[in-house]
Order: structure tokens, then C-alpha cells, then sequence
């Protein structure tokens, strides 16, 4: 749907066409504060199922976060709207310690989380929250602020998952005033959030920018536009990078990565930048946050023969070997601890590998391999071991209760272990 082409949210077409993606669900969940946006999407939403034959099943979550003595009277207010118009709803409440620091980020972590888990107890699949084109707009130009690339600078997803819930955003292509009218014509009166106007909250300030980028030509519909613009590229490059990864790039048993260095530094900067990206990111363990600017000055030393002898970046060891650069797991960093393989099940070992148990037995211990003389794992995996030492230290090897070796990085031994390198 184009960022300037906003259906008609008075027309049944129009909103089919907001809701077409998460049509086919048999139960779906509404995030609702109880602020105008939210109560918008609350009213769009009956309204659409309300028009189907076969409607899916509504669900409305409402949370006190513990910040302000009037949440809880607004979760009610929000329990009770939804009530009258038919649907289930749900009143929740983040309750303990909150951070001094970092509290808008914790909120919505706690936020997912807690509806996340209702919602698994309710059968309801997917979310729907109410960013608009406007939250939009002040994502973009935070990101370009921040110095995003392309990756960022296309805004927020439609559809995405946060904290294990699977989230749908149908309200991007409408405007902050549209979704007020919706309100307003219903008799509904929305709740106000003061930290919606405190200058302390980076968003705050961007919002109160708007109007005066609005004057210049740069108002929410261009910089939504400008958002779906930056995806259609990402799409490209990420396509393109698709391609140049499995051309140039080997991974071992070992979770060690070699990048083949002649066609990777003839790439363009962006196609390398997104290609070493997601090498460090699966050789790493998926660290967080994703440095874009370390990413970019890495790719800049090895394309320009500038790379030391060895350097870690993100939780990776890097280093030239010949005609490849070499990237293992850096030892030490947030390795995981030793951990009980369950009767039947499996476990994602330092976000690097898959191990499932597929025997009875509960005595089988996940672990670091560490220190591992070359002599003995050529002994066991029966060919010469050249990978990085890095990569040997930090591979998981997995051991029954006799101390018996089952499986190592990725290579196993025994029928009741599988071993899987995750590469997505």
C-alpha cells in the first residue's frame, strides 16, 4: 500500500484493505492505551469484522504500566469500550521495580512480554497495534539522527515480531487527524498520556519538530513515503547480498566463517557492508545492537588492505588467512553455560546452533568445548581440523553422564543427538 494512498476507511473495501493481512486469522489481538490512535484502531477493527461473514475472533489488551495513578482507571475505561462493542478484553498490570534508566524501552519490552504470554493462554496469534504514518515519520527521522543505513531508514515493518509476539501495524498509510475523526465521531474520549508531551523522550521532540519540517516540505506523507522508498531498496540490496553470501562465503561445523576476500572487496560498499553484517551476526551469536558504523568501518579495512592481524568486532574474532578472511566466535564473550538437554527436546546454544535430543535419555549436558587438542577432534571427526582456534574453543559439545562425546559444533556422533547451524 503506498505511504500517500490511504484507503477509505469509510468504505468496507477500504477496510479490507487495512486489515487484508492478518484476514485468515482465527483470533487477533488489539493493543489498546486508551489514547486516540489506540481506540481508533479498536473501533476500525469491530467495524471490519463486523462486516465479514465469517469475522475472526477479537481480543482486546489493555496495560497498566504502574507509572501513573490514573492507568488503571484508563484500563478500564478501554475494558469497557471494547466490552460494549462485543469483544473480549483483557486488563493487564507491569508490576514491580522499575528502571531509573532506559524506561520507555523497558515498558515496552514488559508491554509484549505480558500480553504476549495472555495472548498464548487466549489462543490469539498475532497483535495489531495502532502506529500510524506519523509514528512512522518520527521513526524515520530519529534512525537518520541516529545514522541508520537503509535498513533502518525504511521505518517500521508492517508486520514483525517483538519479544516473541507477532505484530501487525495496519494504520501505517493514515494520519495521526484521521484516527482522532474515528474517535471523536464515536463519542469515545480518549485518554491523555503526559510523557506524550514531555521534551525529555527523544520522539516527543521530533514530534514537536514536525510542523516546522512540515513547512519546509517535509511533512509525515513525504517522509512515509521516503520510508517505502528506502525498503524498496533494502529489498534490492538484500537480495542482491542473498547472492554474494552464498557465492563467497563458507561456514564450517565449528560456527567459523571464511569470506573468499577477491570478489567480496569488488562489491559495492552497501552489498559488502550487508554481507559481513550477516556473517558476524550468525559467527557472533546475534550481539546486540547490530553496530552499523563498526560493520561499515570493518568492510572499510578489509576492502582497503587495512585489516590488522586480528580484531574482534561484535562478538567475532577477524583476521586475514591467505585469500580469505577468517571470523570465529570470540572466547570468553558471553559464552553460555553448561546446559541439560530435556528428554525430546532441544535448546538454541549461544543463538548459533540447534541441539536436539531426540532419545529418552536426561542425562545429556550441552557445554563449551574449549580447550580441545587438535590430535583428538581429528580423531573424532576422522579429517584434518584447520579451522580457527576461536572457533574450536567456542563450539558446543554435548556429553552423556560417562563423559562420552556425542556431538561436537556441528558434527554428531550418536543417533539420540542432531546439531543444526542457524544461518537466518
Amino acid at each position: 500500500m503506498s505511504a500517500r494512498l490511504a484507503p477509505d476507511i469509510h468504505s468496507a473495501a477500504g477496510l479490507q484493505a487495512l486489515f487484508a493481512a492478518v484476514a485468515g486469522q482465527p483470533a487477533i489481538g488489539l493493543a489498546v492505551s486508551g489514547g486516540a490512535d489506540s481506540l481508533a484502531l479498536l473501533l476500525l477493527a469491530q467495524r471490519w469484522a463486523a462486516s465479514l461473514p465469517a469475522a475472526p475472533r477479537l481480543h482486546v489488551y489493555s496495560l497498566d504500566h504502574g507509572l501513573r495513578p490514573e492507568a488503571a482507571s484508563e484500563v478500564a475505561m478501554v475494558l469497557e469500550a471494547a466490552r460494549a462493542l462485543g469483544l473480549a478484553a483483557t486488563g493487564l498490570r507491569w508490576s514491580g521495580d522499575k528502571p531509573a534508566a532506559g524506561l520507555q524501552e523497558a515498558a515496552r519490552q514488559a508491554r509484549y512480554r505480558l500480553i504476549g504470554a495472555a495472548m498464548a493462554s487466549d489462543g490469539v496469534g498475532v497483535l495489531l497495534t495502532a502506529h500510524h504514518r506519523d509514528d512512522q515519520a518520527e521513526t524515520v527521522l530519529m534512525r537518520l539522527a541516529h545514522g541508520s543505513g537503509i535498513e533502518g531508514l525504511k521505518g517500521m515493518a508492517q508486520l514483525v515480531e517483538i519479544e516473541g509476539v507477532l505484530v501487525h501495524r495496519p494504520l501505517l498509510a493514515l494520519d495521526r487527524a484521521t484516527l482522532a475523526r474515528v474517535v471523536a465521531s464515536s463519542g469515545l474520549v480518549p485518554v491523555a498520556d503526559p510523557s506524550n508531551l514531555d521534551p525529555h523522550y527523544e520522539r516527543v521532540r521530533w514530534r514537536h519538530a514536525m510542523p516546522t519540517l512540515a513547512g519546509l516540505g517535509l511533512d509525515a506523507a513525504t517522509i512515509a513515503q521516503f520510508a517505502a522508498r528506502m525498503g524498496e531498496a533494502d529489498a534490492a540490496i538484500a537480495q542482491m547480498a542473498e547472492a554474494c553470501f552464498a557465492d563467497m562465503v563458507a561456514l564450517d561445523g565449528f560456527g567459523a566463517a571464511s569470506i573468499a576476500l577477491a570478489p567480496f572487496a569488488g562489491l559495492s560498499a552497501a552489498i559488502s557492508t550487508r554481507v559481513l553484517g550477516r556473517v558476524l551476526n550468525i559467527v557472533g551469536g546475534r550481539q546486540k545492537p547490530r553496530a552499523l558504523g563498526q560493520v561499515e568501518r570493518l568492510c572499510a579495512a578489509i576492502c582497503g588492505d587495512d585489516l590488522p592481524k586480528s580484531t574482534t568486532v561484535l562478538g567475532c574474532v577477524v583476521r586475514r588467512k591467505g585469500e580469505t578472511i577468517a571470523v570465529a566466535r570470540e572466547p570468553g564473550r558471553a559464552m553460555p553455560g553448561d546446559a541439560l538437554l530435556l528428554p525430546r527436546g532441544e535448546l538454541v546454544w549461544d543463538e548459533r546452533f540447534r541441539i536436539v535430543n531426540a532419545s529418552d535419555d536426561p542425562g545429556l549436558t550441552a557445554s563449551v568445548a574449549d580447550y580441545l587438542p587438535r590430535h583428538r577432534l581429528e580423531a573424532f571427526l576422522g579429517f584434518k581440523v584447520t579451522a580457527p582456534a576461536e572457533a574450536i574453543r567456542t563450539a558446543p559439545i554435548v556429553r552423556d553422564t560417562a563423559g562420552g562425546v556425542l556431538s561436537l559444533g556441528g558434527w554428531s556422533f550418536d543417533e539420540r543427538i542432531s546439531v543444526q547451524l542457524l544461518i537466518d
